[in-house]
């Protein structure tokens, strides 16, 4: 017997039904963006690893899949080297490409290729998958999809108060309670820089990112690991601990960060942003958070992510401000602030609490029954005359039992079904049947059409 077919870790297929339900996603959120003024684009699902490297950290390197260089590629690579098994460097050497990380770093690159094509501030969004060479478990995966919109060539606070209201109105689209977390790179140096251990503000912002995951004990004893000194954190746990209204604690972190200028300025930064918001009619609740740090490298900034307040489930979207992204690529200056909406965790989030709207993942409308080569031939004109009229309808291709035929008919969740035999096609009419009801009536074209779309 031959060996049954199976797909990588971290992979998914998606069935019809699927695919109607992540296109709900994929379009609520396009919706939102245009609304907004976001223009789309795309970018190649692979970059070469020049573009990609040193721009998520140590861990996000080697998190990014290598594509092995084509044809003879151990030829300039020793023995010695390759049995030296230092990967970074063997991956250097066998690998010119990889496949994309995320989607900013080659939006970044795009924008540096393509500066005299596009005009300033450019505001572009984009929705294709990534790759990530990560552990897969629940809500994360190795192949999954970003739907990012990003502001690039202006410095102003709009651009977070905009994003912030984009999350705000995607989620309240989709029915899904949210908290929307803040919290800006310049806090979390200032909080590094009065405790002391300003050199390693990225091992501490490393580790209280993870206090929801692994508790207060388990950050702490990440920053012990990590050579910070007790008394630096024993300062920090008081910090990260902070509870309060978005104010309070506002003003308790401005007075612990008194003598740490870029920590003030990330606070008055975080203040101005909730002031305009505060003007703004949100739904979903937004809450400074402390221990927010999102660990990739290249945000300056304000920093976001969004959790689902009824399902556990990790940040379905984080983003932030970064103030020089395009200078690793020669145009240096150059400030943005973006945000990525996790279609895959949503997806899961809209699955586990069952927010889809019915004709959201409904296709087929109408049925047209096959009860033979004449009956099939009267059928054809009324469903064009139905996609005509924006109604997506088939005829059911055999002439098969009428048992199999509202079989299928129940099975991909047809709301009508359209019966035409020999009293029918005398009348110039048919009878359609309302498959949640059980109620049918004979019409001609334009009632059916009435009815189904009324």
């Amino acid at each position: 017997m031959a060996q049954k077919p199976s797909i990588p870790k971290g992979t998914r297929d998606f069935t019809p039904q699927e695919m109607a339900k992540r296109n709900y996603i994929f379009n609520t959120i396009r919706e939102v963006y245009a609304l907004h003024g976001f223009q789309q684009i795309e970018t190649p699902a692979m970059e070469t690893l020049q573009t990609l490297m040193g721009k998520y950290g140590e861990e996000g390197d080697i998190l990014i899949y290598k594509i092995l260089n084509s044809g003879e590629f151990t030829a300039k690579v020793s023995d010695e080297e390759l049995l030296g098994r230092e990967h970074l460097k063997l991956a250097a050497r066998l690998c010119d490409r990889g496949l994309r990380y995320d989607l900013t770093v080659p939006f970044a690159r795009f924008v540096v290729m393509h500066r005299d094509q596009i005009q300033l501030p450019f505001k572009r969004y984009q929705i294709q998958p990534v790759w990530r060479a990560d552990r897969p478990q629940k809500g994360r995966y190795r192949e999954f999809y970003q739907c990012d919109a990003d502001i690039v060539g202006s410095d102003s606070l709009l651009n977070e108060v905009e994003l912030m209201q984009i999350m705000d109105m995607v989620f309240t689209r989709l029915g899904i309670r949210v908290a929307i977390k803040i919290n800006n790179r310049k806090i979390l140096a200032g909080i590094a820089e009065v405790v002391g251990e300003a050199e390693k503000m990225t091992d501490i912002t490393v580790a209280i990112d993870k206090l929801d995951k692994i508790g207060l004990d388990g950050v702490k004893a990440e920053l012990a690991a990590d050579g910070i000194s007790p008394e630096a954190i024993e300062r920090i746990q008081p910090i990260i601990t902070l509870q309060g209204s978005n104010e309070e604690k506002l003003d308790t972190i401005a007075s612990i960060l008194s003598d740490s200028a870029v920590g003030l300025k990330g606070v008055e930064e975080v203040r101005t942003i909730l002031t305009l918001l505060s003007s703004s009619t949100l739904h979903n609740v937004v809450e400074l958070d402390l221990t927010l740090a999102r660990g990739l490298n290249y945000y300056t900034g304000a920093i976001f992510e969004v959790k689902a307040l009824d399902v556990q489930m990790g940040s379905i979207t984080g983003g932030g401000r970064y103030d020089n992204l395009t200078g690793i690529f020669g145009m240096p200056g150059l400030s943005g602030v973006g945000i990525s909406f996790g279609a895959d965790r949503i997806f899961d989030v809209l699955n586990t609490l069952d927010l889809y709207p019915k004709d959201a993942v409904a296709s087929t409308q109408v049925l047209f029954v096959n009860f033979g080569e004449k009956e099939s031939a009267y059928c054809l004109p009324i469903a064009s005359a139905c996609r005509q009229a924006g109604i997506s309808c088939e005829l059911y291709p055999d002439k098969a039992k009428m048992k199999k035929q509202m079989s299928y008919a129940n099975e991909r969740g047809i709301n009508f079904v359209a019966l035409a035999g020999e009293n029918e096609m005398a009348a110039g009419k048919i009878t359609l049947k309302n498959m949640e009801t059980g109620e049918q009536q004979l019409v001609d074209i334009p009632q059916l059409i009435a009815v189904v779309k009324g």
